[in-house]
């Protein structure tokens, strides 16, 4: 049975960032934000194959434990498909998914009979159709091969992100509208299988998540109201509980992509794109605490601005990122396509003050 609740009224948290029916200009939203840190990237991607176009959407990291420096990145271009890139931002693998909006994967998921790297994006090549297309990723190789897709319900697939607890793996696949349905997931056979368990709501357009397995807890930005996190078991409340109002201070519209940074047992760091000022905002994990915001700016390597998805991964990922690596797509990237920009974490805890 599935679970149906809607979230609370928003209390003109964003009024779609009116005053009246007035339009708030995007200087003035930007004038009255927290002023935020700023960190330089140590690295980025080459460009997406979709040139003069909104294209590059969101990453996904994977980490080599036995080399670091090899661990891989898979970004969308969610007008054409998949890249895979090194660390080096060279394009490893491309694949001709068409529209593929986010993505999300997992180590060790049983795909086939065999341990591996699950791969699943947030397919709306059908818009009112959404779909979760699933991909095995080979680490030595760096190719993605396509498992098949299972559904993701009644309307225009967005965000997605996974999660897994004692009762097996999940996907969250964030529709257009606000509507977050469950789907566990089963990839140990010859065909993927998925099963929407239950489904969340929130009231307005809604992408980026994440998962902490850690607390079960998802999170979720509803692009003009702020930051959401709801139960993430399958049998848990569907309730959602707002960490962050997209307040024009803190956070400014749109929210876009989230991310994690675990410490400890249940400590840490959520990351949320404040895509309206060009700027990330850290919230604590322990008491939904406002932690401080950054900005990528221009040094040797370009900075990020409209930034849709992000991605962080605590870690060792070799010299350039010893202490974890965050990336963020850049909206502009100058006169060529969107890119990813690579961030060492090291540096974002320094700025910050973390």
């Amino acid at each position: 049975m599935k679970a149906i609740v809607s979230a609370l009224p928003f209390l003109a948290l964003a009024a779609c960032a009116t005053t009246g029916e007035r339009e708030v200009p995007v200087s003035v939203r930007i004038a009255n934000a927290t002023p935020a840190v700023s960190v330089t990237a140590r690295g980025e991607t080459a460009p997406v194959g979709t040139t003069n176009a909104d294209a590059a959407d969101d990453p996904a990291i994977w980490r080599n434990a036995a080399d670091p420096a090899a661990s891989l990145i898979v970004g969308t271009d969610k007008k054409a498909g998949l890249y895979v890139y090194g660390l080096d931002g060279k394009v490893r693998d491309f694949l001709d998914a068409g529209r593929v909006n986010n993505v999300d994967l997992k180590d060790g998921v049983t795909i086939n009979g065999q341990r591996g790297i699950l791969v699943a994006a947030s397919d709306r090549n059908a818009v009112t159709s959404a779909k979760i297309a699933l991909f095995r990723l080979d680490p030595a190789t760096a190719k993605l091969t396509a498992l098949g897709k299972v559904d993701g319900g009644a309307g225009e697939a967005y965000g997605i992100c996974m999660g897994s607890d004692a009762a097996g793996l999940y996907a969250f696949i964030v529709l257009k509208d606000g509507t977050i349905n469950q789907v566990a997931l089963n990839t140990s056979g010859a065909t993927p299988t998925g099963r929407i368990v239950r489904t969340l709501k929130l009231g307005t357009q809604s992408e980026g998540c994440a998962v902490d397995d850690r607390t079960a807890r998802l999170y979720v930005a509803e692009e003009d109201v702020g930051l959401w996190r709801f139960d993430a078991r399958a049998t848990g409340p569907a309730t959602p509980v707002l960490i962050a109002a997209a307040d024009g201070k803190n956070l400014v519209m749109d929210a876009e992509g989230v991310a994690i940074a675990p410490m400890g047992e249940k400590d840490g760091y959520v990351l949320v794109s404040s895509q309206g000022d060009n700027a990330y905002v850290a919230y604590r994990l322990s008491d939904d605490a406002y932690v401080g915001r950054f900005r990528v700016v221009d040094g040797a390597i370009g900075g990020s601005e409209e930034t849709d998805g992000i991605e962080l991964m605590l870690g060792d990922f070799g010299p350039q990122f010893p202490g974890g690596l965050f990336v963020a797509q850049d909206g502009h990237n100058a006169a060529a396509a969107q890119n990813f920009k690579l961030v060492a974490w090291d540096d974002i805890v320094k700025a910050l003050g973390l």
